[in-house]
Order: structure tokens, then C-alpha cells, then sequence
């Protein structure tokens, strides 16, 4: 059993090895090591400037912290497991390296507040590059849609078929989806940099500090309220890991829909054999594992939402150490968010569409009976009359196993006189497609408004 230099004092003996195994963090913290660095380096040289410590020992902190830098990202730094966590083992290496000026680092700040500044720098920076995929993702998808603007498919509610729409009016909903994404995350950037550095433990610090200083040297937009909130508050890890769970939903939705499309009986797309794979006893199979993969890690996501709520409904004030069991459901989510994005963007750059086979399967489940509807509202029914009656001819073409624009102009006036001839060039899909120019709808023009107000956000976040 071995000592812990940070509160060892109080202590004849250190904790058993079990329990030191079971408690330290070091292992999977060190993550946040370049966070920890910059926020200690922003601290020292706020006690410089305070007059708190002497701006020699404020310099010999700042550079023994840039070669503790140097050492973790080369790969030589030591860990020490009896250190218990990142914020220990780089203050023991300071003081190694630059002696007694390295024991003032700590003044005027407590673990509870150094490590909730740390992680709310990883959590930015994380946001901030799940926005970078998100918008190289809304790219891929603009691109593929600006390809076909004129290209059907059925649209489906329910699953079944509904009413025609373009490819890009497909392709651009999910555009708009990790739009709404990226949005959400910029509103909870300014949750998430709140600078809680000099809090201290619970009750704040006795020093003249200048904590909104070391919040503007960090990135940072203001400072914590209430310093027994500043060092309990794990809202903002909350609401990053919602919109991480949210965007692995819409990520999830695009996966579906892929896999639905690759199978032969839609035959919408072929999956690039770099996402696929095939079958160890079937040597036909095209198995899209890489989009059901990231159906199934959409679930790791909610997991991590879930467990952090479980960790802070019951805690009561101020600090405790269950909220260290938080870095780990965070890590995990941010790197499965990071990945899916990137390599969906891939994916869906690389993804082969069968625009023929789309434009075939508006022939089947009478898309175009929704047309014949408001032809006849064009003619002086009310909706709900030629409602009825476009479901009449509907059972009458279903009963001769054929569509609405199979039927003879003899069987649509015995259902309604006022059908004429003109009646055939509306039950055409790509012409009903051209008809929807209301706003967001899937007329050419309409999906061309879309793409230019998506390609001045992408511009304008670049």
C-alpha cells in the first residue's frame, strides 16, 4: 500500500491494491491530458498575474507543462498508477521537472474544479468535431442529390407507398436532419464553455482570483454561477451525449433505409464492396454489416445517455466521486459519433443508385392516386368527394391488377363524369414530382432552393 501525495496526509496507510485498482482513473483520463495542460498552463499564469505566485514560478510551471506535453503526446511519459488520475501523475512529473514552483500549481484550485474544466475543454473540442463531420456529411448528401434533381422514387409513410419524390428530396431530408444537429450542438457550446475553475472543492477560494481571465485564456465565455453548481454540474456532458444519441438516430434512419434499398427485392442501390461484406457459407451475399453496425453502436449512445443520467439522479450536493464513472460513457460516445459520421459520408459518397429500378417501383401501389384526387378537386369536387372517388378507381385498378393510368377513360367516367382525357398526363409521376414547388417540397425548383439555402449554411459554417 502506497501513499497518495495529493491527500496522504490525513492517512497512516494508502489504500489496499484492490482498492486503489478499483478507484483510479488514470488509465482512461489521460485522454484529457492536453485539456488538463492548457487549463493548469491558464491557471498558473492567472496566480502570476494576481500576484498570488511569482511570475519566475508561474514561467518554470508553464514550461515544465510544456514538456509534460511533449512527453505524453511522444509516448515517454511514465504513469504512475498509485496517482490515481491524469491531473496527479502531471503534477508529479511538474514538480520532478521543475521542483518546489511546481507545488504552488494547485493553489487556489481544487480537483473538483480543475477536472470539471479539463472535461468541459474535451467536451468542446469533441462538439466541435462532430460539427466538422456533420457538415461534410450535409455535403456528401447535397452533392448526391444535386445529381438527381429530376430522378424518382416512391415516397413511403408507414413503409408503404405513399406518394412520388425526387432522389434529392430524399437524400436532402437527412441533410436537413444533421443541420438541426449541428445547430443543437451550438446552443450547447454555451452550456458547455462555462468556466468553473475557482470553485475550488465546494465553496470557493480565499485568493484574489481571476477566473473569468483563465476562462477567456482557455476559449471560454463565462464562468460558473455558483460554485457548489460549478463542481456537481454534469448538464453539459448531458446534453452533448443527447445530441450525440440524436444524431446516431438520424444516422441510424439513413441506415435503414440503406439497408432496405441494398436488398434485391428494392434493388435501389448497390453497396461498394469496401461496406459490404459477404457470407461464409452463402457465396452470393452482399451484407450491408457496415450500415447495420452502426444501427446496432446507435444503442451504445443511448447507453451512455442513460447511464449518466443514472449516475447524477441521485447525488446529492456538491462534488462525489460516482461522477468520475462519467469519462468513460462520454469517450466512448464521442469516438462511436466521430467514426459513424465520417464513414457514412464515405459511404454514401461511394454508394451506387439504381435510379431505374426507383423510377419502376413508382409504377406499383397506385402512388399517383393522391394526383387524381386534386384533379378532380381542380374539376369543382370537394377534397373528401374526389377523396372517394380516387380510392373507387383505385379498387377498380386493383381489381384488374393494374394501375390508375392502366385504366380506359370509359371506367374512370363511370366513377366520375368529369374525368377526361386530360386526366393521363396528371397520373404521370414524374409530372406529379414537378407539380409540388411548395415551399420544402420536391418539385425541381423547390429542391433547388433547398440545395442553394444548404450550400450558403455549409459556406457560411466553413
Amino acid at each position: 500500500m502506497s501513499k497518495n501525495m495529493s491527500w496522504g496526509g490525513r492517512f497512516a496507510e494508502g489504500p489496499h491494491a484492490a482498492t486503489a485498482a478499483y478507484t483510479q482513473s488514470q488509465s482512461f483520463d489521460r485522454a484529457l491530458y492536453k485539456q488538463d495542460i492548457s487549463a493548469s498552463k491558464a491557471h498558473a499564469s492567472m496566480l502570476a498575474r494576481q500576484g498570488i505566485i511569482p511570475a519566475d514560478d508561474a514561467r518554470a510551471i508553464v514550461r515544465g507543462l510544456d514538456r509534460v506535453m511533449e512527453e505524453i503526446a511522444t509516448g515517454v511519459f511514465v504513469w504512475k498508477p498509485e496517482l490515481e488520475d491524469i491531473h496527479m501523475n502531471v503534477e508529479a512529473r511538474l514538480i520532478e521537472l521543475v521542483g518546489e514552483a511546481g507545488k504552488k500549481l494547485h493553489t487556489g484550485r481544487s480537483r473538483n474544479d480543475q477536472v470539471g474544466l479539463a472535461f468541459r475543454l474535451y467536451v468542446a473540442d469533441s462538439i466541435e468535431r462532430w460539427q466538422r463531420n456533420a457538415v461534410g456529411l450535409c455535403a456528401v448528401l447535397t452533392k448526391r442529390a444535386a445529381r438527381h434533381k429530376r430522378d424518382i422514387l416512391p415516397g413511403c409513410t408507414h413503409l408503404q407507398p405513399a406518394q412520388p419524390v425526387s432522389l434529392a428530396q430524399h437524400l436532402l431530408a437527412y441533410a436537413w436532419m444533421f443541420r438541426r444537429d449541428t445547430e443543437r450542438l451550438d446552443d450547447t457550446l454555451k452550456r458547455v464553455r462555462v468556466s468553473p475553475l475557482g470553485a475550488a472543492a465546494l465553496a470557493g477560494a480565499p485568493y484574489p482570483l481571476d477566473p473569468l481571465g483563465v476562462a477567456g485564456e482557455v476559449g471560454f465565455i463565462a464562468i460558473y454561477g455558483n460554485s457548489m453548481d460549478a463542481v456537481s454540474d454534469r448538464d453539459f456532458a448531458l446534453e452533448a451525449i443527447f445530441c450525440a444519441a440524436t444524431i446516431m438516430m438520424h444516422l441510424s434512419r439513413l441506415c435503414e433505409e440503406i439497408i432496405l434499398w441494398s436488398n434485391p427485392a428494392f434493388g435501389f442501390v448497390r453497396l461498394p464492396d469496401g461496406y459490404s461484406t459477404g457470407s461464409s457459407i452463402m457465396p452470393q451475399k452482399r451484407n450491408p454489416d457496415v450500415a447495420e453496425l452502426m444501427r446496432g453502436k446507435t444503442g451504445r449512445v443511448y447507453g451512455a445517455l442513460t447511464a449518466l443520467l443514472t449516475i447524477m439522479k441521485g447525488l446529492p450536493l456538491a462534488y462525489n466521486r460516482d461522477m468520475q464513472e462519467d469519462k468513460e460513457a462520454f469517450f466512448d460516445a464521442d469516438a462511436t459519433v466521430e467514426s459513424s459520421l465520417r464513414i457514412m459520408a464515405d459511404m454514401l459518397d461511394a454508394l451506387d443508385f439504381h435510379t431505374d429500378r426507383m423510377r419502376k417501383a413508382c409504377s406499383l401501389g397506385f402512388l399517383n392516386a393522391t394526383e387524381l384526387a386534386d384533379y378532380l378537386v381542380a374539376k369543382g369536387l370537394p377534397f373528401r368527394e374526389a377523396h372517394h372517388a380516387a380510392g373507387q378507381a383505385v379498387a377498380v385498378a386493383e381489381g384488374k391488377d393494374g394501375g390508375l393510368e392502366d385504366m380506359s377513360l370509359d371506367e374512370f367516367q363511370k366513377i366520375e363524369p368529369r374525368i377526361g382525357r386530360d386526366v393521363y398526363a396528371v397520373l404521370d409521376c414524374a409530372a406529379a414530382v414537378r407539380r409540388r414547388e411548395s415551399p420544402g417540397g420536391t418539385g425541381p425548383r423547390s429542391v433547388e432552393r433547398q440545395l442553394k439555402q444548404l450550400a450558403r449554411w455549409m459556406s457560411n459554417r466553413r
